[in-house]
């Protein structure tokens, strides 16, 4: 039998990626969406519809599932979690802690936002780079006395940082990170989002509070989890947050300092390697390739690299040494935001979750 899911804010932008990564989904069904008291009480396709011009506003590409155009969609106070075993949350930042929390006290959230990120009993997993730290969810649930549990995505900027780290911080001891970003304007949402007059023929040199988050969940991800609670990695993160004009999809210029020497053919076998192994392997929303290492110098690009595996591959290039640290590389990263950086990333921990018997 599926697990029941339902899923808050689920007219936005990222809700509207959750319905479309659940579609046919072989062990999640979705049985109630919940949205504004705006769009309470309405079918899904007259909920996304303008009023004034009667035009949907499907913002994903593609068509609206069959299965939820005409679900009817009720506000976040109406949903019935005795009837769901999962909750996807997509609702915005400011609201996310109290509604999260109503919900985490009898199932279990997947969210996108920050709310819940930096709280000491909470996890920011990313599948297949710090599974083990699921085991703090059972530290939380008996810390606040919940059934379920709150466990938030990283920052989209976060998760191809940490994924690429990963194998250079296990064989190489990665001390040092200097990282420059060129983000997506889909990365700030549509409210308020990005003025298209600004970033235009522009590039946006500062996004409030990313670099901090950065940092932070940089080495909360790659830490240890130890007698209960997260030992961040030695690790330190620089970095320098831009907005540029790409539609989906976040580049990343990254220089690593190692504490063991570093040879390129070492690294690329070790990140390959890592890919090859990756525990997330046979689950439905995974991709073929968790990492790809480009040898081709104009890669990667965003209009080229958002499309493979549909965007659930993090890819790597300019991979090379570096004469500013005795031991080091540098590259360039993509990873797509709006899939494995958010709804799409969500659905695969739910998996992972799923196939640890966590929900």
């Amino acid at each position: 039998m599926k697990k029941r899911v339902g899923i808050l804010g689920a007219t936005g932008a990222v809700g509207q990626e959750f319905l479309v990564s659940l579609e046919n989904h072989p062990w999640f069904e979705v049985t109630q969406l919940a949205a504004s008291e705006r769009s309470a009480g309405k079918k899904y396709l007259d909920a996304i519809r303008d009023p004034a011009s009667g035009i949907i506003k499907w913002q994903v590409g593609g068509d609206v599932p069959e299965y939820a155009q005409g679900m009817t969609v009720v506000s976040t106070d109406k949903v019935n979690t005795s009837e769901l075993d999962l909750v996807f949350s997509a609702v915005e930042s400011d609201a996310a802690r109290e509604i999260e929390t109503k919900f985490a006290k009898d199932v279990p959230v997947i969210s996108t936002s920050s709310a819940y990120r930096y709280e000491e009993d909470v996890p920011i997993l990313i599948p297949g780079i710090n599974d083990d730290h699921v085991e703090l969810v059972e530290v939380q649930k008996k810390n606040r006395n919940w059934k379920g549990f709150v466990l938030p995505l990283p920052n989209c900027t976060t998760t191809g940082l940490a994924i690429t780290i990963k194998p250079l911080y296990d064989n190489f001891g990665a001390k040092r990170v200097i990282m420059t970003s060129m983000q997506a304007i889909s990365g700030a949402g549509r409210s308020p989002g990005v003025s298209a007059l600004d970033v235009t023929d522009n590039i946006i040199p500062f996004i409030p509070k990313e670099e901090n988050k950065v940092r932070i969940e940089t080495a909360k991800i790659l830490g240890k989890l130890k007698d209960g609670k997260i030992e961040p990695a030695n690790i330190k993160v620089s970095c320098t947050c831009t907005r540029v004009p790409v539609i989906d999809g976040h580049t990343e210029s990254v220089f690593v300092e190692t504490s063991k020497p570093t040879r390129l053919d070492d690294v690329k076998h070790k990140i390959e390697e890592y890919s090859d192994h990756v525990s997330t392997q046979g689950l439905p929303s995974a991709p073929k390739d968790y990492l790809v290492v480009h040898q081709d110098p104009t890669r990667p690009q965003p209009r080229i690299d958002r499309q493979i595996n549909d965007g659930m591959t993090t890819s790597i290039g300019r991979l090379e040494e570096d004469t500013i640290f005795d031991n080091g590389v540098k590259y360039v990263l993509f990873s797509h935001n709006k899939k494995m950086g958010s709804a799409k990333g969500a659905v695969l921990l739910a998996e992972m979750l799923y196939k640890k018997g966590k929900i």
